[in-house]
């Protein structure tokens, strides 16, 4: 069986080996009919052409860029960042692994019996977030009034910049996707018009406590999908550097686990195959790792300058809250 692992000590770039990986899981594939694998090859294919051929971010990026102008006008007394990414390759290789162990779990639970290749295949065209954008806000101390809550206060903005930005974006030759989101999952601070299009984890967060509002857009200019998410400094910080981001990653280690438990080795070739990945990536030293452009000295100390592990990126824009006093003329 290949996997990513098989690519990652022998100093390549991170392009080298998505070509070779990729080139290598469809002749294999080929060889052993497994369409599954094809279809990994060719998801491999779509993250090499966003890396090799990337003139698009110019425009994307430039279009968003308008929306952090007009977050300068309309509310100059926020901070506030915008990040954007590429997903690395190792995510983006863990994620659509996860993907299938979920489903097949999920569909052999319910039915007694696992599913055939053509629906696991279906199940993977639900990429949208290869390409995603993070706008992070922060009311400062200064501009709280007495007897208000910062919480409540960014709260309050939060929603309002995300009841604006679809129709924004629509302007500028995006398209808002419909989440599936269910309905009684909303908070009643984000405007009806709006709420077919948000992930609300801030209304209802995950079990890991993470926050934030997600929102995707297909870019009809780009041609492409992006994701674009919203969230207070808090909730960034939770996601970053606290519980969520740590507890997040055992939790789905210890769901892999029982996963295997209920699906003993050798029942289902797909599952079987995505879980070795998986376990692989997760269980990989990545000071071991060999990757031009990319050094850690153990798995929390990490310069990434090729978007192995933390991806790569695409803008940061900041906006430093001004003053109360400016804010009188």
């Amino acid at each position: 069986m290949v996997s990513l692992n098989d690519y990652l000590f022998s100093g390549d770039t991170v392009l080298k080996i998505l070509h070779q990986y990729s080139a290598d899981l469809k002749r294999s594939a080929i060889v052993t009919h497994n369409s599954v694998d094809i279809a990994h090859s060719n998801f491999l294919i779509q993250i090499i052409e966003l890396l090799e051929h990337n003139d698009f971010l110019t425009s994307q990026s430039q279009r968003i860029k308008d929306f952090y102008k007009y977050m300068t006008h309309e509310y100059p007394f926020l901070a506030f960042t915008f990040k954007g990414r590429i997903k690395s390759l190792i995510r983006a290789e863990e994620k659509f692994n996860g993907y299938i162990l979920e489903y097949i779990y999920n569909y052999y639970k319910e039915n007694g019996k696992f599913p055939s290749e053509a629906k696991i295949k279906s199940n993977l065209i639900c990429f949208r977030d290869l390409i995603a954008y993070r706008i992070v806000i922060s009311m400062p101390e200064c501009h709280i009034s007495a007897g208000e809550k910062r919480e409540d206060v960014e709260l309050e903005y939060l929603y309002e910049i995300a009841d604006t930005l679809p129709a924004f974006l629509e302007e500028r030759g995006f398209t808002a996707e419909l989440s599936g989101f269910p309905d009684d999952r909303y908070s009643e601070r984000l405007k009806e018009s709006v709420r077919p299009y948000y992930r609300d984890y801030v209304s209802t967060p995950r079990n890991t406590g993470y926050k934030s509002l997600h929102i995707t857009f297909y870019d009809n200019l780009a041609r492409c999908y992006t994701e674009l998410q919203l969230r207070t400094k808090d909730m960034d910080d939770l996601a970053e550097i606290g519980d969520a981001d740590h507890f997040g990653y055992e939790r789905s280690q210890e769901e892999n686990r029982t996963r295997r438990d209920i699906i003993p080795a050798g029942e289902c070739v797909y599952f079987d195959e995505a879980y070795e990945r998986l376990t692989k990536l997760q269980e990989i030293e990545l000071s071991e790792i060999n990757v031009n452009m990319f050094k850690a000295l153990n798995n929390q100390l990490i310069n990434d300058g090729c978007g192995l592990f933390r991806g790569r990126q695409i803008l940061p824009f900041e906006h430093l809250s001004r003053f109360q006093n400016d804010l009188i003329d």
